[in-house]
């Protein structure tokens, strides 16, 4: 028996139109004002976050809402549009990052970091969660969870920011230096620990939190990590090595985007967020070797100033400054943000002391370690979309990103100049500069 199914109907005029509106308006204004960002010394996201704040509700929805109701209209359809757009352009830049984690680097130093990033990454994760349980109930999302609105509180002020680290790093001119290693390595455990925790809470999120669903994620991401080591990791270095040998350098670009994309896809079908797929897939694809990715160089141009600028518009349309007129959420800004900056630094600061570090380079890893940028606002968007933080907290945590993605550097800088120039660290110096000028792999602009 044959079963007619009707074909389903095209997307129509309007919305379309529509899309089209607000993608090139986002883009124009997030590319105008993180241009003006950089020109201040201020990191891009800044001012492409600025381009949701500006025309989201906290200021052309307060002062034009006419205007502002017929670009951005409240119908589910339009807004999943533009969603899926930012979607997209937040996987792909997460693989990026993939491609920029060095596990080489890690494993040589792995003793040092762990001890560094685990205290900068507990201690914070202890006080967010403390945090989360004792927050007024009007803060939480009508119908989430306590437990799961903790967990997610501790994840956001935990995390860090490996684009932020290294864009200051380079910009700072301290790749060569070694608590700058130190730093962009312990900053790796961290962004790994802070996605392997991201993953676990929106697991928790979508199917409840208890023992047996505990263990059944656990279970799950174990699997997915020892397929993807094993099986995984094989199959890309050798589909990716075999389009590198093609004359055509747009096929690596779309196996790259396609692997993605997939592994996205497999983490979101088990239960976890998809920019875990993303992240792993970026790690796999670096393994094929350098040839692979002096090719992807096009495409991480086209995240870093197309899709990832589109993002962060969308994740600041999600903003609400007016809400912070409401003196608890003011005052839960504050002390999460203290939380934030103080758990972070202490943590480091404690893990680099122990390590043997002196007081100038604990400070230095502590203020590095202290960006969180891209990972936080992601962290934010995911438990917005999960229904587990309201408006006014996700503004909140929105904010904390960019006020420690701003702190940090002047920080650095000065711990920095303090800590004396090694020999070794001075042939590095010069190795870096000819490797820069020779390779264009650079860490991604990004923050």
């Amino acid at each position: 028996m044959v079963i007619a199914i009707d074909p389903v109907p095209p997307l129509g005029g309007h919305p379309l139109a529509m899309l089209l509106v607000q993608v090139a308006l986002l883009l124009l204004v997030a590319t105008l004002l993180g241009r003006l960002a950089a020109r201040c010394s201020l990191p891009a996201i800044v001012g492409e976050l600025l381009t949701g704040i500006v025309l989201g509700p906290s200021l052309l929805g307060h002062t034009l809402p006419q205007v502002s109701e017929w670009l951005f209209p409240e119908v589910p359809t339009q807004a999943h549009l533009l969603d899926a757009v930012g979607q997209l352009g937040v996987l792909l830049l997460v693989g990026i990052t993939g491609l920029h984690m060095d596990t080489g680097l890690i494993r040589k130093r792995a003793t040092t970091a762990v001890r560094v990033s685990l205290p900068g990454f507990v201690i914070p994760l202890g006080l967010g969660i403390t945090a989360g349980s004792l927050l007024p109930a009007s803060l939480l999302a009508e119908g989430s969870d306590r437990k799961v609105f903790a967990l997610f509180i501790g994840i956001a002020m935990c995390v860090s920011a490996i684009p932020v680290i290294a864009k200051t790093l380079m910009d700072l001119g301290m790749l060569h230096r070694n608590v700058g290693q130190l730093i962009l390595i312990s900053g790796t455990v961290d962004d790994v620990l802070g996605w392997f925790g991201l993953s676990v809470v929106t697991a928790m999120a979508t199917s409840g939190l208890n023992a047996g669903s505990l263990v059944r994620s656990a279970g799950l991401l174990l699997l997915f990590l020892a397929g993807a080591a094993l099986i995984g990791r094989p199959l890309v270095h050798r589909a990716m090595r075999k389009t590198a040998r093609s004359d055509d350098p747009g096929v690596t670009l779309g196996v790259a985007v396609t692997l993605v994309i997939a592994f996205s896809a497999a983490t979101h079908a088990i239960g976890f967020e998809g920019v875990f797929g993303a992240l792993v897939a970026g790690i796999l694809i670096r393994g094929a070797g350098k040839d692979v990715l002096t090719r992807l160089a096009p495409l991480r141009t086209f995240v870093v100033a197309v899709l990832a600028p589109l993002f962060f518009a969308t994740a600041g349309l999600r903003m609400d400054l007016t809400a912070l007129a409401d003196p608890a959420v003011l005052l839960t800004a504050v002390i999460l943000l203290v939380i934030a900056i103080v758990g972070k630094f202490v943590g480091a600061f404690i893990g680099a002391w122990s390590s043997g570090l002196n007081r100038w380079e604990a400070i230095a890893l502590g203020a590095g370690m202290n960006a969180r940028g891209v990972v936080e606002v992601i962290v934010a968007m995911v438990g917005l979309r999960l229904g587990v933080l309201s408006t006014a907290m996700y503004t909140v945590i929105v904010l904390i990103a960019v006020v420690t993605s701003l702190m940090g550097p002047p920080i650095l800088r000065r711990a920095v100049d303090r800590i004396e120039l090694t020999a070794d660290e001075e042939l590095r110096r010069s190795d870096l500069r000819s490797t820069l000028h020779k390779d264009d792999l650079r860490p991604v602009e990004q923050p």
